[in-house]
């Protein structure tokens, strides 16, 4: 195994420590990607999900990590970078086992004596504490994990508003056989901050959803997924929104609808006493609906978009085109040509990273509205940027069912129309209403 090799071993043992989720061989496809946006959040850099499982050894990948992903991941454990973990970890090399010297049959000098006798000293402090520890265990045995089974558990829910955000959702669910001390939470999606610790005794929850899109809300006991099910908060046509935590602005439709086109502008945005400097704010139109029978390996969708914005830090003006997908997602992401680097974009199974690969060709000119167009069709779907074919995926498309549309706008921006068919199943908004 070679050294980079043998610290990498090393590099993954410390995660697991330090996530404290345990072996990582137990960890789920979602624990990844949760990892990910944790990387990203603490370092500003991106590595995707699949980066990580590739990594992991999870899927099948034979060359090492590139110098940039190695950089990343020990920077989240505070290393400058992988130069510096390499030295201090092992002085910059693999570690040494010297081999067993033959045993010296001269007479040793009175030093050596004195280490033997230090040695034997050591050696007997030793067993004396394995004795003790080996003691308290038979006094006080580790405590068994509690079995916990799913089928002991119900969990559901009702939405109070049919569509429209915000929407609040009460969740019923009986955890009453929890075992004993055993923490009982709800999540409302894939994300874990969106945990809450609820009684097991209890049997109501209360949760706002603030964003539409489709989500699993979770019921867990002592960290395992017991139940789950489908939730899909609707927006009610299309919603716009600047995006914030704990709780996004809303705007009027009146605000947004402008000419024809979906733009909120600079003005408004600074009217609700939001700043776009020195951090410009995310700006999202959103439609999250049951559109009918239409999925994500047989469908043509078109578009038309505008980054209107591109004052200080809003230079690179990143811009997301995203369909939701039932359990997953499409995104197409747009910049200014400059700025590729930090772009990743995502087809259901298949991920690619700005980090990794060359997506210049999503480097776009926003002087002007860009035409986007994606067509997906027995397993192969092609990108076109302004009637031009851009790029090519042929593998890792799944079937989903498409079950809304989001733009992302650093600053702001505008979308002049929305066109999605599949022969059978047609949406087409000009927004002239």
């Amino acid at each position: 195994m070679s050294t980079d090799e043998m610290l990498i071993d090393e590099l993954i043992r410390i995660y697991e420590s330090v996530t404290g989720w345990g072996s990582s061989k137990d960890w789920k496809n979602q624990d990844f990607i949760t990892l990910s946006e944790k990387i990203q959040e603490k370092t500003g850099e991106a590595i995707s999900h699949v980066t990580l499982k590739r990594i992991w050894g999870r899927v099948k990948y034979d060359s090492l990590p590139n110098s940039h992903t190695l950089d990343t991941l020990v920077k989240y454990l505070d290393y400058e970078n992988w130069r510096e973990f390499r030295i201090k970890k092992h002085n910059g090399h693999a570690p040494v086992i010297e081999p067993e010297k033959p045993k010296n049959t001269e007479i040793q000098p009175k030093g050596s004596k004195i280490k033997r006798a230090k040695l034997v000293l050591f050696i007997a402090m030793a067993s004396v504490l394995v004795f003790i520890v080996l003691a308290a265990l038979l006094v006080f045995p580790a405590k068994k994990v509690a079995f916990v089974n799913p089928k002991d558990y119900t969990f559901s829910s009702k939405k109070i508003v049919t569509s429209g955000l915000p929407n609040s959702v009460v969740f019923d669910y009986d955890a009453s056989k929890a075992p004993g001390d055993s923490v009982v939470a709800i999540q409302q999606s894939w994300d874990r901050k969106l945990r809450v610790n609820v009684s097991k005794l209890d049997h109501q929850h209360t949760s706002v959803y603030y964003y539409p899109d489709f989500y699993y809300a979770k019921l867990i006991v002592g960290g395992k997924i017991v139940k789950q099910h489908e939730i899909m908060i609707k927006s009610d046509g299309w919603l716009s929104l600047v995006g914030q935590s704990p709780v996004p602005v809303y705007f009027d439709k009146k605000d947004v609808l402008v000419n024809g086109k979906l733009s909120l502008s600079a003005d408004k945005i600074l009217a609700r006493n939001i700043k776009m400097q020195p951090t410009p704010p995310n700006v999202f139109y959103c439609n999250v609906n049951d559109f009918g029978e239409i999925y994500s390996d047989d469908f043509v969708f078109e578009t038309s978009i505008k980054n209107d914005y591109f004052e200080g830090a809003a230079a690179c003006q990143k811009s997301q085109v995203y369909l939701l997908c039932k359990g997953t997602a499409i995104w197409v992401p747009l910049c200014n040509k400059g700025c590729i680097s930090d772009l990743d974009l995502l087809f259901n199974g298949y991920y690619v990273s700005g980090k990794e690969k060359d997506l210049s060709v999503f480097g776009v000119d926003f002087n002007h509205f860009v035409k986007l167009k994606i067509i997906s069709h027995k397993g192969t779907a092609q990108i076109f940027l302004d009637n031009k074919l851009v790029y090519t995926i042929d593998k890792g498309i799944s079937h989903a069912k498409i079950i809304g549309f989001y733009y992302q706008f650093q600053g702001t921006g505008s979308v002049d129309y929305v066109r999605l068919n599949n022969g059978k199943v047609s949406y087409d908004d000009e927004f002239n209403k």
